[in-house]
């Protein structure tokens, strides 16, 4: 019966951090940014055309370099993909996205190490890899310290 209750107070613990996380200014700035993505006119042409072309060069590089559409293919597809990344709405939607994937890496860091420091927490920032002081577990060639030989 102890166990249950305590897991009931993890999760709801678990929903006031989540709650916490929503409610975040980087979960703010994430929404407004995806919000002008989607709002914007050209934006929303330029992911079009992009995805349009995409398939397109997906099809023809089936059969590679032989096929007589691949390299103009090739060529717009990445001249559409350049455009895409320098449009301003999209840079500052991608850098939301790395704001909230740098604060869920932080609060799940954290929340590894408090529970054991060998404890291995998946992050989507290389940054926060060197933060950690112990790489991993037995795996590691005696990285959770132990013996080896």
């Amino acid at each position: 019966m102890f166990a249950t209750y305590q897991s009931i107070e993890v999760l709801d613990l678990a929903d006031e951090l989540s709650e916490m996380i929503n409610q975040s200014e980087a979960m703010a700035d994430y929404h407004s940014a995806k919000r002008a993505t989607f709002e914007n006119k050209d934006t929303q042409e330029k992911i079009k055309k992009f995805a349009a072309m995409k398939e397109r060069f997906d099809e023809v590089q089936r059969f590679g370099r032989y096929h007589p559409d691949y390299k103009e293919t090739n060529r717009e597809t990445r001249r559409l993909k350049r455009e895409l990344d320098m449009d301003e709405i999209i840079i500052t939607y991608r850098q939301a996205e790395m704001q909230v994937q740098s604060l869920l890496d932080q609060v799940g860091i954290m929340i590894g190490e408090s529970v054991s420091e060998q404890v291995k927490v998946p992050v989507g920032n290389p940054f926060f890899e060197g933060k950690r002081r112990h790489g991993g577990g037995c795996s590691t060639g005696g990285g959770c310290g132990c013996s080896t030989g």
